[in-house]
C-alpha cells in the first residue's frame, strides 16, 4: 500500500513551514485544526472565508478576509489550510481550482474521539490495517483504503479525488436494494437516506425503522413519512447504542449531534431490542462516531439476518480499520466493500457489505 511509503504528514510539513499559512474556513474545523497546531507549535498567519462570509468580523483572534484580501496581504507564496467540511459540488469546483494555483492542504482531525490520524497512529494498527485489506471485496475498495490512509497522512486533496465514487455505482452495483427490504435506518436525521433508498425500489419497502435522537430532526423525519409514506413504519426519538438506556446528548440540529457530557438527556435503543426479533434486510448506520456500540446492539441481528449494511466509517481515527473487523468477528461471511463519496475532508467514507 502507498501509505507505507509516506515518511512525513501533514503536521511535520507545517511545522517546517515559512511561509505564511492561512485558513480557509471558520468553525469547529477550524478550532479542532488550531488546536492541533498548538500542539505541534505550527503557527498561522490569518484566515479567510468565501466572499459572502466575509463581514469585516474576526475568527480566533484574526481578521476574516476574503482571498483577495489575503492575497494583497501575503501574497501568493502562501499554504492554504482547509479548515471546513463541504459536499456541495460548488465549493468542491472552487477547492479544486485553489488546489492548482496554491499550495493548499486540508488536515484530517476526526469528527469524534480525541488524537489525530498520524504516522504513530498508522504505523501502530499497521496489522489492523493488512488484514482489512485483504477482507475487502474488490480492487476499488483496497484503492479507497489506501488513498484515504494517504489522504489523513498527507492532507492532500487530490488522494480524496482518486478515492472518490458516485453512490449509485454502490447502489446498482453491488447493494442492489429490493422492493423487498425491511431497512433500518440509525441515525435518521430527516429521512434523507430513506429518501435515497426508495429511489432505487420506486418507493416500495417491506418495512421502515428509523431512530432519530435530535427532537427537530425527528419532527421532520415525521413529517417526511407522515406526508409521503405508509406501511409498516417505526419512527424513535432514539439513539443507537448497544442497550436500551438513558445518556446525555448534545444536540445540534444538524448531523452532527453525538454523545457528549453536556447537553439533553436522551433515550438510546439498541437494534437487537428495537426489532426484537423481526427481520432487517438493510441496516444504515451514521451515527457521528457511536457505530462501534451501534453494531454491538445490531449482534443478533446480523448474525440472524445477515442484512446488506452502509456503515459511516469517518467519525473516529479507527473506523477504517475497527468497524470491519468487528463485523467480521459477529459475522465472517459477509463481502466487505469502501467508498468514499465526494466531500471534503475525509467525510462520507462508507464501509458496504452484503
Amino acid at each position: 500500500m502507498k501509505w507505507k511509503t509516506i515518511t512525513e504528514t501533514v503536521w511535520d510539513r507545517l511545522k517546517k513551514e515559512q511561509r505564511p499559512i492561512i485558513l480557509y474556513g471558520m468553525g469547529d474545523g477550524a478550532d479542532k485544526i488550531l488546536k492541533v497546531f498548538e500542539g505541534y507549535g505550527i503557527k498561522a498567519s490569518g484566515v479567510f472565508a468565501s466572499d459572502e462570509f466575509v463581514r469585516g468580523h474576526d475568527f480566533a483572534g484574526f481578521t476574516v478576509r476574503t482571498l483577495a484580501q489575503t492575497i494583497d496581504t501575503f501574497g501568493e507564496n502562501i499554504v492554504i489550510v482547509i479548515s471546513f467540511a463541504s459536499q456541495r459540488e460548488q465549493v468542491l469546483e472552487k477547492m479544486y481550482e485553489l488546489n492548482v494555483k496554491f499550495d493548499v492542504v486540508a488536515p484530517d482531525v476526526p469528527v469524534a474521539g480525541e488524537g489525530v490520524f498520524n504516522l504513530e497512529f498508522a504505523k501502530a494498527h499497521e496489522k489492523e490495517f493488512d488484514k482489512v485489506f485483504q477482507l475487502l471485496a474488490d480492487e476499488r475498495s483496497k484503492q479507497v483504503l489506501d488513498n484515504m490512509i494517504c489522504f489523513k497522512l498527507t492532507g492532500k486533496i487530490e488522494y480524496l479525488k482518486q478515492g472518490e465514487d458516485d453512490k449509485n455505482e454502490i447502489f446498482t452495483g453491488i447493494l442492489k436494494p429490493t422492493a423487498n427490504e425491511h431497512f433500518v435506518d440509525l441515525g435518521a436525521y430527516n429521512g434523507d437516506t430513506i429518501r435515497e433508498l426508495l429511489s432505487y425500489t420506486d418507493g416500495k419497502f417491506a418495512s421502515i425503522t428509523a431512530l432519530e435522537p435530535d427532537k427537530r430532526n425527528f419532527r421532520k423525519l415525521t413529517k417526511y413519512v407522515e406526508e409521503n409514506l405508509s406501511g409498516d413504519i417505526v419512527l424513535e426519538n432514539a439513539g443507537a447504542w448497544d442497550s436500551d438506556c438513558v445518556l446525555t446528548f448534545a444536540a445540534k440540529a444538524g448531523r452532527n449531534s453525538k454523545v457528549a457530557s453536556k447537553g439533553i438527556e436522551t433515550n438510546m435503543r439498541s437494534v437487537d431490542s428495537v426489532l426484537a426479533g423481526k427481520e432487517c434486510t438493510f441496516l444504515k448506520m451514521d451515527v457521528e462516531g457511536s457505530e462501534k456500540q451501534a453494531i454491538f446492539g445490531a449482534k443478533n441481528t446480523l448474525k440472524t439476518w445477515k442484512p446488506k449494511l452502509n456503515i459511516a466509517a469517518y467519525h473516529r481515527n479507527e473506523d477504517l480499520f475497527a468497524l470491519i473487523l468487528q463485523i467480521y468477528e459477529i459475522c465472517p461471511d459477509y463481502k466487505f466493500y469502501f467508498r468514499h463519496h465526494p466531500y471534503v475532508p475525509a467525510w462520507d467514507i462508507n464501509l458496504y457489505a452484503k
